[in-house]
């Protein structure tokens, strides 16, 4: 490890990686708004909410030293439920390498080939940004409960009142139709 001090912020990720160095922390999950505004709004992050973090820098040799980055980070965050619309807590997890190269022509061409990921190099790398577009990533497309914790509420028709127990139905009256089960 490095004795030299390295800023998440600003991260010289080609002296990081040169030194095998490690950096480890929290930040709010406030701080960090466009995965805090990802939170219900019930249930937004309070001031002890956190994201923990670590990133490992590796150099490996070559003609052209290859450059990585290891990032892992976890956190808590309530969503919505798509289904009951209740808040759902989902942890958020990320284990990532990234391989940084010279130029954006040249991470392009390497990211498209390669499964791993390619970022071109830049003088100081915004770690923290980094990690939030990573946790932003691993959001779930569509949180939902396994189980809702109210019952969902069922369809009514419209002309009557009666619960309903096939949607189709209510499609069918609209149309005037009968169901089998009408």
């Amino acid at each position: 490890m490095s004795s030299r001090q390295f800023e998440p912020r600003h991260l010289d990720v080609r002296r990081f990686a040169a030194e095998g160095a490690e950096l480890a922390g929290e930040w709010p999950l406030s701080g960090l708004g466009r995965l805090s505004d990802s939170a219900a709004a019930e249930r937004s992050p309070s001031t002890n909410d956190v994201v923990s973090w670590q990133a490992r820098g590796e150099q490996l040799p070559g003609v052209e030293p290859e450059i990585w980055l290891h990032l892992n980070a976890q956190t808590a965050l309530a969503l919505q439920c798509q289904r009951c619309l209740a808040p759902l807590d989902v942890d958020v997890a990320v284990d990532r390498r990234f391989r940084f190269v010279v130029g954006e022509a040249t991470a392009a061409e390497l990211d498209a080939e390669s499964e791993d990921d390619v970022l071109a190099l830049t003088r100081a790398l915004d770690l923290q940004s980094l990690t939030e577009d990573e946790l932003l990533l691993a959001l779930p497309l569509v949180p939902m409960h396994v189980v809702c914790p109210e019952p969902l509420p069922k369809v009514t028709a419209d002309g009557d009142g009666e619960t309903v127990s096939n949607p189709f139905a209510v499609l069918a009256s609209i149309r005037g139709e009968k169901t089998p089960d009408s």
